[in-house]
């Protein structure tokens, strides 16, 4: 059985001391591809430098919502972007979107960098991965105006049903992690039942958002397993269909033979 965490951010400081035996026992407890997605411009670098050293390894490019001082502090940020994302281990555009819970204060920024984004997506032939929080009805907006042509993710995706509706009609695939494993998220389960099963991802978010019952903790792609059982639990199939059809899914998005 194999597992691959769509979304987690290896760069991370949490990670610094021991990332290369972090990284090590990931590989050994069968995550055998995971994601270090890029949130702004030094997470972008780093992510490809991981990328090259280990063979599991494959990254994002992009500045979300709460990075936007690196496109204020370069006007050719875009250029950039674009450069970095000729690397041949850059699987999507992401993570980009819009957050009004952290900023709200510079709405029009964010959707300006967001589509620029989408944009840069586009000519790359690339998808993107949406960072999404308390911005349910813009993201939508953007995406419905500005479609993402070879798709997209939902990542770590609010339990929200218009979000998860409408995101499934857009063609994205939706991408579970921590959180539904929580004892306070009151319709998780429910959220699950939403998404069929060639439209779902796992993902950790690691160092973040660790899953029951690591709560508190800090994650990384081993807790992968316990996002999948819940999952299975839910849906009443083995822990197996669910690690096989989110690796297949995750192969399919981003275009990995």
């Amino acid at each position: 059985m194999e597992f691959f965490d769509s979304h987690a951010h290896y760069d991370d400081e949490k990670f610094e001391g021991d990332r290369e035996n972090i990284i090590k026992a990931i590989v050994e407890e069968d995550i055998t591809k995971l994601v270090s997605a890029g949130y702004n411009i030094k997470s972008s670098e780093y992510g490809i430098i991981l990328s090259q050293k280990y063979k599991e390894i494959y990254t994002t490019v992009g500045i979300s919502p709460n990075d936007l001082n690196d496109t204020e502090k370069n006007e050719n940020w875009i250029e950039y972007l674009e450069k970095l994302a000729n690397n041949k281990k850059v699987v999507a555009i992401g993570e980009i979107g819009l957050d009004y819970y952290w900023n709200k204060e510079n709405k029009e920024l964010q959707k300006d960098v967001f589509i620029k984004q989408i944009e840069l997506a586009n000519k790359m032939k690339l998808p993107i991965v949406i960072h999404s929080r308390e911005a349910v009805q813009d993201t939508l907006e953007i995406l419905k105006t500005h479609p993402a042509l070879k798709g997209g993710i939902f990542h770590c995706c609010p339990l929200n049903r218009e979000f998860i509706k409408e995101g499934l009609k857009l063609g994205f695939y939706i991408s579970f992690a921590g959180p539904i494993t929580f004892k306070n998220s009151k319709n998780s389960e429910e959220i699950i039942k939403m998404v069929p099963l060639d439209k779902m991802l796992i993902e950790t978010d690691s160092p973040y958002l660790s899953p029951e019952p690591k709560r508190g903790t800090r994650n990384d792609s081993r807790n992968i397993k316990y996002i999948a059982q819940k999952i299975a639990k839910t849906l009443n199939v083995s822990i197996e269909e669910i690690a096989k059809n989110t690796y297949n899914n995750a192969k399919k998005i981003y275009d990995l033979k």
